[in-house]
C-alpha cells in the first residue's frame, strides 16, 4: 500500500494553494483532482478580483498556473477521484477509482461545491457567455447594464443588492409570491429602487445570439406560473442564486456536517472533527466562496498538517 504524509482530494485554489504550501514544507504530498480539474473557477471565463493579475485571467488559465507552481515544488500532481475514505483510525487508507490505495497520515479536504442552477438547455450554453452562480465574480463586467437574479433566498437578495449598486436594473425573479429571505434582506431589496421583484415567475428559456466560441446572452422567456402568461426581459447578465451543494457525500457519517452538508471546522482552523484531517475551501464556507479565500484556507490547511505531523515527532 502506497503511503504519504499528507493527501489532498480536490482540487482548486484550495487544493492548489494547499499543495504549494504543503509540497514547501516537504511533505511531498499527493493531490488527485477529482472530476473537475481546477474545480469552478475552470468554468468561468474572466477572473479580475484575485490579486497578482492587474489585466485580469481567465478561470482555466489561472488554475494551470497554480497546478503548475504546485507541482515546480514536487506536490505529486494525479487525475483521479477518491472513491472511499476509511476513517476508522490514523493513518487513514483512502481508495482511489483506478483501484489504488493509500495509507494517508493527514487528508485535506478540498473537494469544493457545486452551484445549483435551473436546469435549462439554453442556461448551459450561456455558461461563460452571460450566465454566471457568482455575482460577486462576475457582476463587474455588467456595469451599468440591465441584469436578472433567480431565487428568494438571503443568497439571491444579497447578489441582486450588491447588483443594483453597478447595475442599470436588477429584475429578480421568484417562483413564489413572497421571499424566503431574512426579513433584514428583504427590506433592503424592497429600498433599493433599481430592483424590480417578478413575483410568481420562472425562467423558460435564456436567449442570446452564437458566432463562432463567442456567446452573448440578450434576453429571457419567462412564465407566470400562476396566469400562464410569457413574457420577455431584455439582459445581458443572468445570475442564479439558489444555492450551493457542498461535494461532501463521501464523507457524510464520518465527519461533522451542518444540515446542509458543510463540513464543519474548528474556530481558526481548518481541522475536522477527526485527528489529522482538515477542510479547505467551498466545502466548508458556505458563506464567502471566493476563490482567494479559498486559497487561504488552503495554505491554512497545509500549515496544521505540517504542525499536527511536527507534534507527532
Amino acid at each position: 500500500m502506497e503511503k504519504t504524509k499528507c493527501l489532498i482530494i480536490g482540487s482548486g485554489p484550495a487544493g492548489y494553494t494547499a499543495a504549494i504550501y504543503a509540497a514547501r514544507a516537504d511533505l511531498k504530498p499527493i493531490i488527485y483532482e477529482g472530476l473537475q480539474p481546477g474545480g469552478q473557477l475552470t468554468t468561468t471565463t474572466e477572473v479580475d478580483n484575485f490579486p497578482g493579475y492587474p489585466d485580469g485571467i481567465d478561470g482555466p488559465s489561472m488554475m494551470e498556473d497554480m497546478k503548475k507552481q504546485a507541482a515546480r515544488f514536487g506536490t505529486d500532481v494525479r487525475w483521479g477521484m477518491v472513491t472511499e475514505v476509511d476513517t476508522t483510525r490514523r493513518p487513514y487508507k483512502v481508495k482511489v477509482d483506478d483501484g489504488k490505495e493509500i495509507e494517508a497520515e493527514t487528508i485535506i479536504i478540498s473537494t469544493g461545491a457545486t452551484a445549483k442552477y435551473i436546469g435549462l438547455e439554453s442556461e448551459e450554453k450561456f455558461k461563460g457567455g452571460g450566465v454566471s452562480a457568482c455575482a460577486t465574480c462576475d457582476g463587474f463586467f455588467y456595469k451599468g447594464r440591465d441584469v436578472a437574479v433567480v431565487g428568494g433566498g438571503d443568497t439571491a437578495a444579497e447578489e441582486a443588492t450588491y447588483l443594483a449598486n453597478m447595475c442599470r436594473k436588477v429584475y429578480l425573479i421568484h417562483r413564489r409570491d413572497e421571499l424566503r429571505a431574512s426579513k433584514a434582506m428583504q427590506k433592503r431589496v424592497f429600498n433599493t429602487p433599481n430592483i424590480e421583484i417578478l413575483w410568481d415567475t420562472e425562467v423558460k428559456e435564456i436567449v442570446g445570439t452564437e458566432e463562432g466560441f463567442t456567446k452573448a446572452l440578450n434576453g429571457a422567456i419567462l412564465v407566470n406560473n400562476k396566469t400562464g402568461k410569457e413574457s420577455k426581459i431584455d439582459i445581458e447578465g443572468f445570475f442564479v442564486a439558489i444555492g450551493h451543494t457542498p461535494n461532501t457525500g463521501l464523507f457524510k457519517g464520518k465527519l461533522e456536517m451542518d444540515e446542509t452538508g458543510y463540513l464543519i471546522t474548528k474556530p481558526d482552523s481548518t481541522a475536522t472533527n477527526l485527528p489529522g484531517i482538515f477542510a479547505a475551501g467551498d466545502v466548508q464556507d458556505k458563506h464567502f466562496r471566493q476563490a482567494i479565500t479559498a486559497a487561504g484556507t488552503g495554505c491554512m490547511a497545509a500549515m496544521e498538517s505540517e504542525r499536527f505531523l511536527g507534534e507527532l515527532l
